[in-house]
């Protein structure tokens, strides 16, 4: 097989968001890169129109630049290309998983929520110290790469990822670790790095995976992308996400929830957990459920604390027969 077949054969195979958002900042980096911008007049387009200028009144009347700013990689040469192959590879090794257990709705509206919270705070603190913050133009994926991996490190706090000669670290302390080492490099004088926009993406990613927690869901605009309803429950045809398909077959396993059981069950009144922790919870206190229902609860457990990449081939396979029942 050759290697463009192989390319391809990777491609296909990624979830349907994900494949979007990285043919999105690949084709326009490479547009941008080989055309864009040794043109002038683009040049400048893109930069005055496109990129995020975080000094107002240049926003009030481009709030737009909130979210274009998301999909460009504006550099040139070498530390460029740096800059957009590590956030598409940060992309690939967070998205695919989190897009395949919460649906492709879940992973773009936290990459379009993330990379806007991103922006408005760069804008905030841009006004507050633009000695620090005021820098011309923000721009890249970096504010919403880092809400997605901040959104999954809050879901799965005992997720873990294996690093060259460190080993496997979790998530949520490769992302507080990240954030502290740029405050240290603004206080040192970096003034290159979109300190705000990070920041904001860590923030904004935080209050999306709270929300959804606490039964919110702040992405479920995103549906209309996908041709999806409400919670993946397609009306034309479009694949749910692997929770929703374990949802449903477990709703129509367990026992009968009244209205007053519902409220009882509550994350407030429970003491937060996932959907699944609370399922399990209430089918135990009703004697519990099958092999197969047990079998399921434990693997879901395992997630929640480690991360779909802790599960065996075989724990895999339990999950998506079970989703498939």
């Amino acid at each position: 097989m050759t290697a463009l077949n192989r390319f391809k054969t990777w491609y296909n195979a990624q979830p349907r968001a994900l494949r979007a958002l990285l043919t999105i900042n690949v084709v326009i980096y490479v547009v941008w890169i080989l055309a864009l911008m040794h043109v002038g007049l683009t040049n400048r387009f893109v930069f005055n129109h496109l990129a995020l200028s975080p000094m107002l009144p240049d926003i009030l009347f481009e709030p737009w630049q909130l979210i274009t700013y998301n999909f460009l990689h504006l550099g040139g040469g070498f530390w460029g290309f740096i800059h957009i192959l590590f956030n598409m590879l940060w992309l690939v090794w967070l998205g695919r998983e989190y897009e395949e257990m919460h649906g492709a709705h879940q992973l773009l509206g936290v990459y379009v929520i993330t990379g806007v919270g991103g922006g408005l705070l760069t804008i905030a603190l841009a006004l507050l110290a633009p000695g620090f913050f005021g820098a011309a133009f923000v721009y890249g994926a970096s504010a919403s790469v880092l809400g997605v991996a901040t959104a999954i490190a809050i879901t799965y706090p005992y997720k873990k990822i294996g690093l060259f000669l460190l080993g496997p670290i979790r998530l949520l302390y490769l992302v507080i670790g990240f954030l502290v080492l740029d405050v240290f490099f603004l206080i040192g004088g970096d003034s290159g790095t979109a300190v705000g926009a990070h920041l904001g993406g860590a923030l904004f990613g935080l209050i999306v995976a709270r929300t959804e927690q606490a039964g919110v869901d702040l992405t479920g605009w995103a549906h209309i992308f996908f041709g999806d309803g409400q919670r993946g429950r397609s009306r034309s045809g479009s694949k749910k996400s692997l929770l929703d398909r374990l949802e449903d077959w477990l709703s129509t396993r367990g026992p009968r929830i009244t209205t007053e059981e519902e409220d009882d069950a509550s994350p407030e009144k429970s003491g937060g957990g996932s959907m699944f922790q609370r399922m399990r919870g209430r089918r135990e206190s009703e004697g519990g459920g099958s092999a197969i229902e047990d079998e399921v609860d434990r693997i879901l457990e395992k997630i929640s604390e480690q991360g779909m990449d802790a599960l065996t081939d075989e724990e895999r396979r339990i999950l998506q027969e079970a989703s498939r029942r």
